[in-house]
């Protein structure tokens, strides 16, 4: 190939060493293909930086107008509201949004490029930079929900911070400020194995915020690896019966929070006068649940619109500055 020569599905298939119709088959992902060849298919999309139909498309001065959000877990309250506020300034500025569940695989990323999205946002703790990255560089901007620390912006890419962090220590210095010293941190349930590493924000939240004001933070201060809520709670009431005194909870999100409260007083312990618990995103059943419980609210509402203005930039060739949103405290019955 020549330089500035179009990028064609038989380039395509030449490096891969497989028919155009293999290579269609992978594009589309609706034939059986062999690991092998799948792979060899991938790889030659890859280096030759192959995006179905994009020159095509630009010709034409076509946009497909749609969005794709992408989240660990679309069923989850926080990301319904989300993606409720983003849709409506989705909407104002001509797009449409597609909510989908992270799959996280290879053949997951060609079927989102091979659709040509104008625009993806991506919110999840697990999906790789990698693949990230293959999307920017297929030509599509990508909005990044900030999960990690030292996640950076680059071209076609920008970072969104909602408050994750700065959220996460403010829970715990409420705890702290209202007497809690042996603070019981609350991990995410998975059926899949996956547990938050210190680099997670809310995690890295509470063991900052421990160690400033000098608590040390072991194996008895973290409840993970649970699969279901019933697991979960079995795992809190052992390590509360067998601890030594914790006094406080931090549920990083409001079910997890309430799963915790739900077995201290099966234990019997009364809160807030036993022990203290606070969780985050304000969740409704933070509001329902006896005692209220105390809780972090992200600005969903001015989050939703960054993220489609930064979005709004880069489809017009303006790469934003990354955003980072503060939180609200709100204090409930459970930490009175």
């Amino acid at each position: 190939m020549r330089m500035g020569e179009r990028v064609t599905r038989a380039d395509v298939a030449r490096l891969a060493q497989v028919s155009e119709t293999v290579v269609s088959y992978v594009i589309n992902n609706n034939r059986y293909v062999a690991q092998d060849k799948r792979k060899r298919v991938e790889e030659a999309i890859r280096t030759l930086n192959y995006r179905p139909n994009n020159i095509a498309r630009a010709l034409k001065g076509k946009q497909s107008n749609q969005i794709l959000f992408i989240a660990d877990n679309i069923t989850n309250e926080y990301f319904s509201n989300i993606v409720s506020a983003m849709d409506k300034y989705a909407y104002d500025s001509g797009y449409l949004i597609s909510l989908c569940a992270n799959r996280n695989t290879p053949e997951f990323v060609a079927q989102v490029i091979s659709r040509q999205y104008d625009g993806i946002i991506v919110s999840s703790a697990t999906f790789p930079e990698e693949y990230v990255k293959r999307f920017a560089q297929a030509g599509i901007p990508v909005v990044v929900f900030r999960r990690v620390r030292h996640q950076r912006s680059s071209g076609n890419v920008a970072i969104l911070g909602a408050g994750l962090y700065v959220g996460a220590r403010a829970a715990v210095r409420h705890l702290i400020q209202k007497g809690c010293r042996n603070i019981i941190y609350v991990d995410r349930i998975s059926s899949r194995g996956h547990f938050s590493t210190p680099d997670d924000l809310r995690f890295s939240g509470f063991i900052d915020e421990m160690k400033e004001n000098g608590f040390g933070v072991d194996e008895q201060s973290i409840v993970k690896g649970c699969s279901t809520q019933e697991e979960l709670k079995e795992a809190i009431k052992l390590l509360i019966s067998q601890g030594e005194g914790a006094d406080g909870i931090f549920g990083r999100n409001d079910m997890l929070a309430c799963v915790a409260m739900s077995a201290v007083q099966e234990l019997g312990w009364r809160i807030p006068e036993d022990i203290r618990v606070i969780g985050f995103d304000d969740s409704s059943i933070s509001r329902l649940y006896s005692p209220k419980l105390s809780t972090i609210r992200l600005k969903q509402e001015e989050i939703a619109a960054a993220a489609i203005n930064m979005l709004n930039q880069m489809i017009n060739g303006t790469q934003p500055e990354d955003v980072d949103f503060d939180i609200t405290l709100i204090e409930r019955e459970s930490t009175e």
